[in-house]
């Protein structure tokens, strides 16, 4: 079961950076991006989750949440937040609760080899819970302004 456009987010809790429980149904009347990335610290994710720290006010002027989620471990996921002061939480997801409500862990080639891993996809939820829009097989330059313009066009 995969979430789709214009149909309610199933409610999820999950652990996140800064000793915080993320809990979508807590966070209902706003709007919420989740981004997925393939692994901390690397040079894509980094640039990735610096584009989006680097629009958060603009994020929240649109009244929108910004959590990243990766299958790394929460210290991994502190480490990699502190390194490139992030102001928002990353959600460690080792066990892919929430990878798999999105269905974003696909067979990936890398160096000839196959293996799962998460395809870089981001989702916009509404302030209702529902999903508004999807980005999959996600390239990283101008993503996050993308992302950007529909939350503001949604939050109108």
């Amino acid at each position: 079961m995969s979430v789709s456009i214009g149909q309610p987010v199933p409610d999820f809790t999950a652990q996140a950076t800064g000793d915080t429980t993320v809990n979508l149904a807590a966070l209902k009347g706003k709007q919420v991006v989740i981004y997925f990335y393939p692994k901390a610290s690397t040079p894509g994710c980094t640039t990735e989750g610096g584009d989006f720290r680097d629009r958060k006010a603009d994020f929240e002027a649109a009244n929108t949440v910004i959590l990243g989620v990766s299958r790394d471990g929460i210290r991994a996921q502190e480490n990699f937040k502190a390194k490139q002061a992030f102001n928002f939480e990353l959600i460690s997801d080792k066990d892919e609760t929430v990878c798999g409500l999105f269905d974003v862990i696909k067979l990936k080639k890398l160096y000839g080899k196959e293996h799962l891993g998460i395809e870089r996809s981001t989702f916009l939820i509404d302030a209702e819970g529902k999903l508004a829009q999807e980005w999959r097989k996600v390239k990283v330059a101008g993503h996050a302004q993308e992302v950007l313009e529909a939350a503001q066009e949604l939050a109108g």
